[in-house]
């Protein structure tokens, strides 16, 4: 059976969730083989291996904290070149796409971005995508080359399969390009106890009708209730209600969590073209006219100052 190459996104060793979901869909295609650079690699090998992967490609250099893409794609150069595989799976992260499409760049081959569903073809792997603001599902398949494929968060489910924790240190040359661009300085990002935006299984959010800053606290309280992240509508962001690293949407972050929580949020085609995937979506607003009525799986007309509290009260008293 042909090996798939995943590229593992990790924090010093801990695998993140969306390379996991990588792994499952890889061996719908293949052998997946996992390729984790930088500081903590070797120490990626048990997890990976207990979600299927045959093999992990290990490197560590200080170029992968020091500088930017560069020497991540002259690691899966040299990875490709060795395995020679069916495809490449990265996480569609935007550092995962600059990475994907540089790849794709460097052997040649054609590249698909931000799918959210994969599956084996005589021909090679076909992806699914949700295109046009997500008012089309689209099946393609690269034809040239080696296809190098972005994959959405929470696209699939996880799924472990245990195998062989074999590891290997890859054989790594960086280009002159690699240390062109350095990194300077790092800003640690405030700790809110909440799951990253676009790998939470459960999002809440709030737009327009939330009506200033101060009012995003019975927003947080809800997603706090149901262990969700919180996000915002751009106008909501323009406003100045919320920060733009909770922005989804067209010119924010696209989220395909397993429930979607939209409040006081008309349902603009921009703010549709970020959260549209999502496995269900419950929508609050209490204009019976507004567009995002037309996605949801259930909607509340109603204000959602009156609503959004006793949701999150129920859902308290609930858990206990």
């Amino acid at each position: 059976m042909a090996e798939v190459l995943v590229y593992v996104d990790h924090v010093d060793g801990a695998v993140r969730k969306p390379t996991l979901e990588l792994l499952t869909l890889a061996r719908r295609v293949g052998e997946p083989v996992a390729v984790a650079l930088g500081n903590g690699a070797a120490d990626t090998g048990p997890a990976l291996a207990e979600h299927g992967a045959v093999k992990v490609l290990t490197h560590e250099a200080a170029e992968y904290a020091d500088y930017l893409v560069v020497p991540k794609v002259d690691a899966l150069q040299a990875a490709v070149e060795a395995v020679s595989p069916a495809a490449v799976l990265v996480p569609s992260s935007a550092e995962g796409k600059e990475i994907a499409a540089c790849l794709a760049l460097r052997i040649g081959s054609g590249i698909i971005t931000d799918a959210v569903d994969l599956e084996g073809g005589d021909e090679g792997p076909v992806a699914t995508q949700s295109v046009f603001a997500g008012s089309f599902t689209t099946k393609s398949r690269v034809c040239k080359g080696i296809p190098v494929i972005t994959v959405k968060p929470n696209s699939v489910t996880v799924e472990a399969a245990p195998a062989a924790d074999a590891v290997e240190v890859l054989a790594v040359t960086f280009s002159a390009r690699a240390t062109g661009t350095k990194v300077t300085a790092r800003t640690p990002r405030e700790p809110t106890g909440r799951p990253e935006l676009t790998e939470a299984a459960i999002v809440v959010s709030g737009g327009r009708g939330i009506n200033g800053a101060e009012n995003f606290a019975i927003i947080e309280a809800l997603a706090d209730s149901l262990g969700a992240a919180v996000g915002a509508s751009r106008a909501a962001v323009d406003a100045g209600w919320y920060p733009h690293t909770n922005q989804v949407g067209q010119t924010g972050k696209s989220v395909s969590p397993q429930l979607y929580i939209a409040n006081g949020i008309s349902g603009a085609i921009q703010h549709r073209a970020g959260m549209q995937t999502s496995k269900t979506i419950v929508a609050i607003n209490k204009d019976p006219e507004a567009p995002i009525f037309d996605l949801v799986d259930y909607g509340v007309v109603g204000d959602l100052f009156d609503v959004v509290p006793q949701l999150t009260e129920e859902i308290k008293t609930r858990r206990g």
